[in-house]
């Protein structure tokens, strides 16, 4: 028989151990801490058409050089590759020449030969730290800026009366209008990306920039020609004070609206446009090509169409300005500024909006 004593002692035992078996079982089971991912090297992308392609700065990497219909014109000389930035960030250009906003976003219109840009950046995304995306893209939309120059061309092969610009001057605000949703579900495709990668805005810059007049009223008069720049003044007047200008502003609208900051490159080019230059000893002043014709292209039917493809595009020399300006914007804090000639040579930023944030 128990006896009361020990009645006792067995209850308090018995309790003690259920108080133990509740401490126990309350407290969380210690879980091992994750596994550091490794580090992914950073990298810079550049997204968009020509002007970051590095169409005009020849040397193209030779499956952009119309290889399976690949006309892209990729060059070492691009923007991208003339960045100052440290040695361990990798340089990543996915632009293409002619590329329009489709062919940036994720889904790409007309069937483009390398497909969509944002889808190529998704898989960049598995393999590097992107630290930022700078986009070019617009002008071969609704505003087709390259068949703009063209028909400046034929206006002063065909001396039309009023020129490019009096047929284009009425019509230029409404394809500039209608080009900015394009551009806008552009980078809104891109923001997807990002953020499907497990990116917040703050992650990365994403910057989208302008574009700079390749011509101006100060051209040569007898640079006025299919050797040079075979344009009417009147044309260029419009092309570089009105046509150029309504393009940037269209681009600056959506940028803010998609919370992307803003580099103006609207006048990146005075006094540096083609057949500026005081003499031919003094063309290295140029940063733009003048009219250019790949004579031996043009025996050759499928590369005929682009035999001209390279004029009036930026050369070497410009993209390494460009890239100066951009590299400085990249660097610092301000939510949209312009790249304007510095009176040296060279391009500096103007404006000081300040970025709340990155992206």
């Amino acid at each position: 028989m128990w006896t009361r004593p020990a009645k006792l002692t067995a209850l308090l035992l018995a309790v003690s151990v259920f108080a133990l078996v509740l401490l126990v079982s309350d407290r969380p089971v210690p879980t091992p801490p994750p596994r550091p991912e490794p580090q992914l090297p950073r990298a810079v992308v550049t997204m968009g058409d020509s002007t970051l392609s590095g169409e005009g700065a020849g040397d193209y990497l030779p499956g952009t050089n119309g290889r399976d219909g690949n006309w892209c014109h990729r060059s070492p000389e691009a923007v991208v590759h003339q960045l100052r930035l440290p040695e361990d960030v990798t340089r990543i250009n996915l632009a293409c020449s002619g590329a329009g906003a489709g062919q940036v976003g994720l889904t790409p219109r007309g069937n483009p030969v390398e497909g969509s840009q944002a889808a190529r950046l998704a898989e960049l995304t598995e393999r590097y730290r992107i630290t930022d995306v700078v986009v070019a893209v617009g002008a071969n939309d609704d505003p087709d800026f390259v068949g703009v120059l063209d028909a400046c061309v034929r206006a002063w092969v065909e001396r039309a009366e009023g020129g490019c610009s009096r047929r284009l001057r009425e019509r230029w605000p409404e394809r500039v209008e209608n080009m900015r949703p394009k551009v806008s579900e552009a980078l809104s495709d891109v923001r997807s990306v990002m953020r499907r990668a497990g990116y917040g805005r703050g992650d990365y810059s994403l910057v989208l920039q302008s574009y700079a007049s390749p011509v101006a009223p100060g051209i040569r008069p007898d640079l006025q020609n299919l050797s040079g720049c075979p344009l009417r003044t009147e044309d260029v007047r419009w092309v570089h004070r009105t046509a150029v200008p309504q393009l940037s502003d269209a681009l600056r609208k959506v940028a803010r609206a998609q919370g992307a900051r803003f580099l103006d490159l609207s006048r990146a080019g005075n006094g540096h446009e083609a057949c500026t230059a005081d003499s031919a000893a003094t063309a290295e002043t140029e940063w733009f090509r003048r009219l250019s014709v790949d004579w031996n292209s043009l025996e050759h039917e499928e590369r005929a169409p682009h035999a001209m493809q390279e004029s009036f595009h930026p050369n070497a020399r410009g993209y390494a300005r460009i890239a100066d300006c951009l590299s400085e914007f990249l660097t610092g804090s301000r939510r949209s500024a312009a790249c304007v000639p510095d009176g040296r040579g060279g391009l500096r930023l103007a404006g000081s909006a300040r970025v709340s944030g990155q992206g």
